[in-house]
């Protein structure tokens, strides 16, 4: 065998036989590795090209259901009567239902929802309830905390409205049917009372003093009896709720300077705390004050001579704070439960509608009358009534 002219020197032809056996062995080796290696892959990629398959399926069967919710949800807000309104982050119409729609515009779309409450809305005195034209609305508001947003849910009321000032009318109809033998018998008293004075002053020889002195009593009965009516068609009919912007730091004065004088005939300590903070109420001026001054009067009868009776005013929120305070006996809880039924009262004289008045009058201004009273430790009377607030203040800032 001849020696190839590049090998190295020495080199003997068998190892180099050996060497390249080794390497073809080597080169075996790895060639079957790889081609496990590759078969093991294609297993693998046929594994995750199933489980691939088999998450998108789910992934669309996911969003079929999720299109056929929103389809279901869509068809429900288009049938909703109820008026429904989208706002984004920034109080932006994003989007309305056809009932939303029919009240307002398409124009309102991407409007500032202030803006088309003052464009559109009228507030009334009652919270959440607005004035559409002769439609009453009622405005629910609910967060949407991912978006930031918010939904308003708009419901017209105005039937519903309608049926409870129908209801309450009724009611007090019953009540005066009720009472009406009893009533008349108060009307009869200071009718007959006034008479018999006057009959006084027709007799001859009568002293010009005695003369005065049945005059005045007449006219006395004759202003009792005045009230009495008064009192009557007042819960008759209900109140007249005005728009009169009221501050409450004058109501509460003018409530206190009218009772102040009486308060001092009957002997009682009366003092007045003012703390409204420059307040502002709207409604009707003149209810209100009669409401403040019942209350008052009602403390003045319950309050033995050299009592105290304190008027007071605060703010607590969204909400004003009246509250009458006596030191009288206090109420009962029997009596609790029907001081402000109308016609029932605890004194001689009087239709028992003072109380009832004044409720009537706190809710008709959105507001109401609690009671805080324990037997033997007086009583205080807690009118609450809603604040006045700006149609977009009342929308926008929460």
């Amino acid at each position: 065998m001849s020696i190839p002219a590049n090998a190295p020197a020495g080199a003997a032809p068998d190892t180099k036989a050996e060497e390249l056996q080794r390497a073809f062995a080597l080169f075996n080796q790895v060639s079957a590795e790889l081609t496990q290696a590759y078969q093991a892959l294609q297993g693998k990629v046929a594994s995750l090209t199933e489980e691939l398959a088999v998450a998108n399926g789910e992934l669309r069967r996911q969003y079929q259901e999720k299109e056929a919710l929103s389809e279901r949800l869509s068809s429900l807000l288009d049938a909703l009567p109820a008026g429904v309104v989208l706002l984004d982050a920034a109080a932006r119409v994003a989007a309305v239902n056809p009932a939303a729609l029919a009240l307002f515009s398409e124009t309102v779309v991407g409007a500032h929802w202030g803006d088309v409450a003052q464009a559109y809305l009228v507030p009334t005195l009652t919270v959440g309830e607005w004035m559409l034209g002769e439609t009453r609305l009622s405005v629910a508001e609910s967060l949407l905390p991912s978006a930031g947003g918010k939904i308003l849910l708009i419901h017209d009321i105005t039937a519903a409205h309608r049926m409870k000032t129908e209801l309450e009318r009724n009611q007090r109809l019953a009540a005066m049917g009720e009472m009406a033998a009893s009533l008349a018998h108060q009307l009869r008293t200071p009718l007959a009372t006034a008479l018999l004075y006057t009959a006084n002053l027709g007799q001859p020889g009568v002293a010009d003093e005695a003369r005065a002195r049945f005059s005045e009593k007449a006219t006395a009965q004759l202003r009792r009896l005045e009230r009495l009516i008064q009192d009557v068609l007042l819960f008759a009919r209900g109140e007249s709720i005005g728009r009169d912007v009221i501050p409450a730091g004058d109501l509460l004065l003018e409530a206190a300077q009218t009772v102040e004088p009486l308060m001092r005939e009957h002997g009682l300590v009366f003092s007045t705390v003012d703390d409204c903070a420059g307040s502002i109420l709207v409604g009707g001026r003149k209810a209100l004050f009669g409401a403040v001054v019942n209350l008052l009067e009602n403390a003045m009868q319950a309050t033995p001579q050299g009592g105290v009776i304190t008027l007071a005013g605060s703010c607590h929120g969204d909400l004003l704070r009246l509250s009458v305070r006596d030191s009288g006996p206090g109420i009962t809880a029997e009596m609790q439960a029907r001081i402000f039924e109308p016609f029932f009262t605890t004194k001689g004289q009087g239709t028992g509608l003072g109380l009832a008045i004044a409720l009537g009058v706190a809710r008709a201004h959105g507001g109401g009358i609690d009671l805080i009273s324990e037997p033997g430790a007086g009583a205080e009377f807690v009118m609450t009534l809603p604040l006045a607030q700006d149609v977009v203040d009342n929308v926008n800032h929460e």
